[in-house]
């Protein structure tokens, strides 16, 4: 696992906007927003979303973010563009619907590939359900399978990823879990797919981070890692470690044990209450990078790898917290 390339959400420089920009009437354009984020020590990456942060060809906006010092680690699909699209976009009843989302989709691959990046993630939010006798299940399923397939198959040199959330916007998602996802990705059998796991959701999807990546890591691969923190009941969008440190650690010592080698990336809502995005990201940094340094010492540790093998907890956690917080005095 690499631990040099941080990425993050670009939305969230947009937080506080007239302390950066206080002549600013509006919202602030992808390249200021972009600016603002060079200046986070340690940010190497920026994905960015399709269609709304690509407004001109996609080779210029990767070579004003190379001049800021940024490189695109991938683009994210967002379907919003058509109001239809709420009654969903692979899943859409309307035929002509579902085939502009998957065009759009495809032209968002396209887009990708231009900027010099090989990362579409996929968070199909909006092909769900909210009410019994709604849909047809079997008719729902069909369609995104038959959605992702064919927009993996555009261009097989692009890395398509999976990101899964239970809920929200529909009140019931057709791929809410790692199980769902990795049986979508089993049924549409293309080599160039696999998973984004956001630890909200995972959370909220009542699973453990840890052994949603060793799911991962079995039956397909791990292409991003979106770190966050919340109270497993929704997607809040918390900083990394706030609420489930113990779980953030082994989450990051499974995906390092199962040789993830892409970014880690920092799905966070700084300008949800208006924090400082700068300073927000940097503290999201040296948190990982703390955490990795825990994860080095753990694993040098073999006190822990016979306590797992025996799955004695009380010695586990006893190991853990006394590398994490010291030895009693």
């Amino acid at each position: 696992m690499t631990a040099n390339r941080f990425a993050t959400r670009l939305n969230s420089f947009a937080s506080r906007p007239q302390a950066e920009w206080p002549a600013l009437t509006g919202k602030p354009s992808l390249m200021q927003m972009a600016a603002r984020a060079a200046k986070v020590e340690g940010l190497t990456d920026l994905d960015l979303n399709f269609p709304d942060h690509v407004g001109e060809k996609p080779v210029e906006i990767a070579r004003k973010l190379g001049d800021l010092g940024l490189s695109i680690n991938g683009f994210a699909m967002r379907y919003y563009s058509n109001p239809a699209f709420k009654l969903g976009a692979f899943t859409n009843p309307d035929p002509a619907v579902r085939r502009e989302a998957i065009d759009l989709t495809k032209a968002g691959i396209d887009a990708t590939r231009e900027a010099g990046a090989s990362l579409m993630t996929l968070w199909l939010g909006q092909d769900g359900f909210d009410y019994a006798f709604q849909a047809d299940y079997a008719t729902l399923w069909q369609h995104e399978i038959d959605g992702i397939r064919e927009v993996a198959a555009h261009d097989p040199d692009c890395q398509i990823s999976l990101e899964y959330k239970p809920n929200e916007p529909r009140s019931y998602s057709l791929i809410p879990d790692a199980a769902t996802t990795l049986l979508a990705i089993r049924e549409v059998g293309l080599p160039n797919l696999g998973v984004t796991l956001d630890f909200a959701h995972v959370l909220y999807a009542d699973e453990q981070p840890a052994f949603a990546a060793a799911l991962v890591a079995r039956h397909s691969k791990l292409l991003g890692v979106h770190l966050n923190d919340g109270y497993a009941k929704r997607d809040d969008g918390l900083m990394v470690g706030a609420v489930h440190t113990l779980q953030t650690i082994e989450l990051l010592r499974q995906i390092r044990h199962d040789g993830y080698a892409g970014a880690i990336y920092f799905d966070t809502f700084p300008d949800m209450t208006g924090l400082d995005p700068v300073r927000e990201c940097e503290v999201n940094i040296a948190t990982v990078k703390r955490m990795l340094g825990v994860v080095e010492r753990l694993d040098k540790d073999n006190r822990l790898s016979s306590a797992i093998d025996r799955q004695d907890a009380v010695a586990t956690q006893s190991i853990v917290q006394e590398i994490m917080l010291g030895a009693i005095a």
